[in-house]
C-alpha cells in the first residue's frame, strides 16, 4: 500500500493489517468463515483495496478506509488459494483447488 503496512492472513479466518514502524497490528479484520489464504493490497495509499482469498471457497475485496468488503467472489467448488487483480485494477482473477481460475471484472466495487 504505502510501504509502511502488511498484510497477513491466518487460520483464525482474519486478516491482520501491520504497521511496520509501530512494529503491532493496527486493524483485524474478520475476513472469512475458513482459513485465510492469500491477502494482497493494491493501489496506493490514497486509493487501495485489499484482497483476500480463503478455504471459505470465497476471495473478497475490501475498501481501505475502515477495511470494509466492497464485494465477496464466489463461484468456486473449493478453497481459493490465490487472489490478484491486473495493473489498471480493472480485473480480479482467483484460482481454486477445483482447477479452475475465474477472472472478474471489477467495474462498480473497487476502492
Amino acid at each position: 500500500m504505502d510501504g509502511y503496512h502488511l498484510a497477513t492472513g491466518s487460520e483464525d479466518n482474519s486478516c491482520k493489517i501491520w504497521d511496520l514502524r509501530q512494529h503491532k497490528s493496527i486493524y483485524n479484520i474478520p475476513a472469512h468463515s475458513n482459513m485465510v489464504t492469500y491477502c494482497k493490497f493494491s493501489g496506493t495509499s490514497t486509493n487501495s483495496m485489499l484482497l483476500t482469498a480463503s478455504y471459505d471457497k470465497t476471495a473478497k475485496v475490501w475498501s481501505h478506509k475502515g477495511w470494509m468488503p466492497l464485494k465477496n467472489l464466489t463461484g468456486h467448488d473449493n478453497k481459493v488459494m490465490c487472489v490478484d487483480c491486473s495493473w489498471d485494477r480493472k480485473y480480479i482473477v482467483t484460482a481454486s483447488y477445483d482447477r479452475t481460475f475465474k477472472l472478474w471484472s471489477s467495474k462498480g466495487f473497487t476502492g
